[in-house]
């Protein structure tokens, strides 16, 4: 991570975002889905924050938040300091050129009846970046930035595959010259040897460009590789935040623990998966979360006052957070052996190899990602 301000590029206070899923026959709400509650935070220039958690937890919610996609029921969203919250729709643009989003699916993120090149050269005549007679060779530096040949600006997304749109929509978030990037599960879409690709050249920008990262994904095993800083939301709420090496050390709270228990690893040893942290029963219903303590009905460590115990974040003196009141009486011992579990073998090796082929290509021109 390489900061270059203490101001930091996004931070949120106390957002909020409520669904209306019923109303009455006059229209007024009666039932509604609390996807994201009271949530703080702030990502800084050059790191990369990652939001985990399981599917529902309000994770993409709490992205398109950031971006104003959608507009928060309560709280802030501060981009560079200027609250967004309220500002017009043309005033919203502008600070997107800064802020930009790379969504889960390529192929629907683009449109089949623009070119390559078109999709590209679209923020830089929105936001009017270049003039019009230098787009074409500004579309063509971003595509070789990415490891796609200038060649390919006329093909439609459908002649590419997987890997490559992904790597079209990176050049077209480039295109504005942000200082932030949201990955709304960026990679969970492609196979494991296209993810640490598409990974390591999130990784490469990032440090040729300063970029900032909000990657969201509920594989742990991709975040231990490119994270900073963990947030670990679940039913709306962050429920423990640190830096990346804490998070995957020294998990504090039974849902992070649980977590980590549960990323996959070739042939484990019984008494590791034994030990491991484990929850207990289904997902509640986000239309009726449970009083205090949200995981109490899940938790295998769960007491009576968790039932009415506020989930406030208790910070430590090292910056970690987390809202289990009793996290310094849990057994250590689960926590240990979850930290030594290996995670993603095959993705570590992949990690390894494309990185020596990076340093090793470092000073070529970029090549054509053939099949990724």
């Amino acid at each position: 991570m390489t900061q270059t301000s203490t101001t930091p590029i996004i931070e949120v206070r106390g957002l909020g975002k409520n669904f209306v899923v019923k109303r009455t026959v006059f229209g007024r709400p009666l039932a509604s889905v609390g996807a994201v509650d009271a949530v703080t935070l702030k990502l800084m220039p050059g790191e990369t924050l990652a939001i985990v958690g399981e599917s529902g937890c309000g994770k993409s919610t709490l992205g398109r938040l950031l971006m104003r996609l959608i507009k928060p029921s309560a709280g802030e969203v501060l981009i560079d300091g200027q609250d967004v919250t309220n500002i017009s729709h043309s005033a919203m643009r502008e600070q997107r050129r800064h802020v930009q989003l790379i969504f889960q699916d390529p192929y629907a993120s683009l449109n089949p009846r623009m070119t390559i090149a078109q999709t590209i050269a679209e923020p830089l005549m929105l936001h009017n970046i270049v003039p019009a007679n230098q787009r074409a060779k500004r579309v063509a530096e971003l595509l070789e930035m990415v490891g796609l040949r200038p060649e390919t600006a006329n093909r439609y997304p459908h002649e590419f595959s997987g890997g490559q749109r992904q790597r079209v929509v990176i050049a077209r978030a480039l295109a504005s010259e942000p200082k932030a990037i949201i990955c709304d599960e960026a990679v969970s879409a492609l196979d494991v040897s296209i993810q640490a690709q598409v990974l390591n050249l999130l990784k490469d920008l990032q440090k040729r460009l300063g970029l900032a990262f909000v990657f969201i994904s509920h594989d742990l095993g991709v975040v231990k590789h490119i994270a900073d800083r963990v947030a670990v939301m679940y039913l709306g709420k962050v429920v423990e935040m640190g830096t990346a090496d804490d998070i995957f050390a020294a998990p504090r709270h039974p849902y992070t623990r649980a977590l980590l228990s549960a990323i996959p690893v070739a042939a484990p040893p019984s008494h590791q998966r034994a030990k491991a942290a484990r929850l207990h029963g289904d997902l509640p219903s986000p239309l009726s979360p449970p009083e205090g303590c949200r995981l109490h009905t899940r938790c295998p460590y769960a007491r009576p006052e968790c039932k009415s115990v506020d989930m406030k974040l208790d910070v430590e003196a090292n910056g970690h957070a987390n809202t289990c009141a009793f996290w310094r009486e849990l057994p250590a011992q689960d926590a240990a052996e979850i930290a030594r579990e290996p995670r993603n073998p095959k993705l570590e090796k992949l990690f390894a190899a494309f990185e020596a082929m990076a340093a090793k290509a470092a000073n070529r021109p970029a090549q054509t990602v053939a099949g990724g």
